[in-house]
């Protein structure tokens, strides 16, 4: 089975905040061991995600220099270069860039970038603000979708208010055609209202990202109704177990084959390749 992994980071020990490195080293210290190494040479992360059975890989940027840190999406953009199983999304923080709608037409034609992640709760801004709806409109006619992060965190200065997924009601709503994802599904306070909410909204998903595999149930105890709107992701680097055992993990929840293939392929497939 096919696997795509909807969320995996650009790690370049320079461009991210020490609780984001302190964070990696005691969470993954093999690979900071590395990290010189694996921020140079992307072919380093084909290699690490073809043995953990990966197919493609979403590599995500991220400004949010007042909490995690400053990863540049031109950075991600240059690093997949000519790597086809690393697909670039934009980071674009509303604010520290003006002129947003413009920037992201620039990196969905010229740099090739397949989507948008944001970053409510570590760049401060709630996203249902009207300031943000230009971008959303531009998202939408460009037909990429938007990653929001949605859940807790670790990292210093996180204001947790700005990713309450209700907020998400007011865009799915008025931008029908844009597909919005929810990274870590409401991680910590918000799986039902996460759940709830991918029910109500046809263009609303769930990336699953950051939970243990084995708690998915738990968390959602009807998750199989809802396997048509789930997504796999890892946080790779930033996890203590490899991918492929999470992926395992899920392959052994008591889900059908179909739901499972969905969560681990064929929705990411659809977002990102209209397939």
């Amino acid at each position: 089975m096919d696997v795509i992994d909807f969320h995996i980071h650009y790690v370049k020990k320079e461009l991210l905040n020490p609780t984001w490195l302190n964070y990696l080293e005691s969470i993954n210290p093999e690979f900071f061991s590395r990290i010189e190494e694996f921020g140079q040479n992307p072919e380093l992360v084909v290699t690490h995600l073809k043995a953990e059975g990966v197919r493609y890989a979403v590599v995500l940027p991220e400004c949010a220099p007042a909490t995690s840190g400053y990863v540049p999406t031109e950075e991600v953009i240059e690093y997949c270069r000519d790597q086809e199983m690393l697909i670039p999304f934009a980071s674009i923080n509303p604010n520290v860039h003006e002129d947003m709608t413009h920037r992201l037409e620039e990196y969905v034609r010229v740099g090739g970038v397949k989507g948008l992640k944001l970053h409510p709760s570590y760049q401060f801004f709630y996203p249902n603000e009207a300031r943000l709806y230009p971008l959303y409109q531009k998202a939408q006619e460009l037909r990429i979708p938007i990653i929001f992060h949605i859940g807790t965190s670790i990292f210093r200065g996180t204001r947790l208010k700005y990713c309450d997924p209700i907020y998400l009601d007011d865009v799915a709503v008025d931008f029908p055609d844009l597909k919005i994802i929810m990274a870590h599904s409401g991680r910590g306070f918000w799986y039902e209202d996460c759940f709830s909410l991918s029910r109500l909204h046809k263009n609303l998903y769930m990336d699953i990202t950051g939970l243990p595999p084995q708690n998915l149930l738990r968390y959602f105890p009807e998750l199989e109704k809802n396997s048509e709107k789930v997504i796999f992701g890892s946080d790779w680097p930033t996890m203590p177990t490899s991918i492929r055992s999470n992926i395992e993990a899920i392959k052994q929840l008591p889900l059908s084959e179909k739901a499972i293939e969905s969560i681990l392929y064929r929705n990411a497939q659809r977002i990102l390749f209209g397939i």
